[in-house]
């Protein structure tokens, strides 16, 4: 029956950091692969959606009250007036809202600009909706952007570009300068921006993130996606949205209706309460993170991994392999399994083309950090008992 396939679900195959949450699950390893948090969501959301699901609210649901608070937060965070009413869409969590953009906005043949290294499903939407991903290499260590690359990755096909900040999987928060260079090149040739922004409130080292649709002449040409899931630490819930000049939101609604039709009704109503938390939430929210990425990103310095950049935001380190390690990504990920029981992702499922031939792309992994205090210390002490007496990971012996 593969015969009866579309020509896009053939190029598809399962996704690497799944299947690795997947294997930690049968093992029983220690899972820093998959960017979910596995310790508790906070008690004052999660007995909203008891309640909600108590009081029978079960059915198709739009709350409109998250709209409302969604709209306040961006005025309050990035100085942007959005009508609540008009320009945000409520979607089944974040990937659906950039998913449904994507459908909105692409034609067949457009191109569409991304950043690499890139989470995966940017590349996935975009050939589904007939389009075409174009690749701009970030420049390592510390994952510059560089203009003059940007600038010969244009042709008269791109139509849109896609910019997540902070950035899975670097945890790169872009500077004003490089958005200011990625502003100029939308407005110059009047492209659109898609943002994914769902890291928006984990920065580290008072960092902030800006939104790049705050920039002058920005807000007409960019749609904004994020979501509850991984600032309030739900990321089952699937509560997203989509933020977009008048015209896009009422496209991407449609889209919306006709695949989904509405996100889960208990927890849109939990969503009043999380979007209503008090500012001492996030900042301990941050603070909490920020400890964590220390203790992961000190234990990968510490057994030798080559770290020359640390994490801004996001939930992730993106670790370089030594050149003294004879492993590539891959190698290495199915070693620490074995031997550790501990699951990372390599870093080449996040590398594409030849974006990135100018340095060896397969000499990363990335570890999740959003995990609870035990969990990293159990992490750390199955990769500690691999070091050596002279405190180096020990090289592992392939197929012995």
């Amino acid at each position: 029956m593969e015969e009866k396939l579309s020509s896009v679900a053939k190029t598809l195959t399962p996704s690497p950091i799944q299947q690795l949450s997947y294997l930690a699950q049968r093992c029983n390893a220690v899972n820093l692969a998959e960017g979910f948090p596995d310790f508790p969501a906070p008690l004052h959301i999660k007995n909203a959606a008891v309640s909600a699901i108590n009081s029978d609210f079960n059915q198709y649901r739009h709350v409109q009250g998250i709209c409302d608070h969604v709209a306040c937060k961006m005025k309050e965070m990035h100085g942007i007036a959005v009508d609540p009413l008009t320009d945000i869409v409520i979607c089944c969590g974040q990937s659906e809202a950039f998913a449904a953009t994507i459908f909105a906005i692409i034609n067949q043949g457009d191109e569409v600009i991304l950043f690499d290294p890139s989470y995966e499903t940017y590349d996935t939407c975009i050939r589904l909706a007939g389009g075409v991903p174009v690749y701009v290499g970030l420049d390592p260590p510390h994952w510059t952007l560089n203009s003059d690359k940007l600038e010969k990755s244009f042709t008269n096909k791109t139509k849109a570009l896609v910019l997540n900040s902070p950035h899975n999987p670097t945890g790169k928060i872009f500077t004003m300068d490089e958005l200011e260079i990625i502003a100029g090149a939308c407005r110059r040739r009047d492209l659109l921006a898609v943002t994914d922004e769902v890291y928006e409130h984990i920065t580290f080292d008072n960092e902030r993130h800006v939104s790049l649709a705050s920039l002058p002449e920005m807000q007409s040409r960019t749609v904004i996606t994020s979501s509850l899931s991984k600032t309030f630490s739900v990321t089952g819930w699937r509560v997203g949205w989509a933020i977009a000049p008048t015209c896009i939101a009422s496209a991407i609604r449609n889209i919306h209706i006709k695949i989904t039709d509405s996100a889960p009704a208990p927890f849109q109503e939990a969503a009043l309460s999380a979007l209503t938390s008090f500012p001492a939430y996030f900042d301990s929210l941050r603070r909490d993170y920020e400890s964590k990425r220390d203790c992961i990103f000190d234990l990968l310095v510490k057994v030798g991994f080559k770290m020359q950049f640390k994490p801004q935001g996001s939930f992730f380190v993106f670790a370089e392999l030594p050149e003294s390690w004879p492993l590539s990504d891959v190698e290495f990920v199915e070693e620490l399994i074995k031997q550790a029981g501990v699951v990372a992702v390599p870093g080449c499922g996040f590398f594409h083309d030849n974006a990135s031939a100018d340095f060896e792309s397969q000499r990363f992994i990335r570890f999740a950090f959003c995990k609870s205090d035990d969990t990293l210390a159990i992490a750390s002490a199955k990769i500690s008992e691999l070091v050596d007496a002279t405190g180096n990971l020990k090289l592992f012996k392939i197929n012995q």
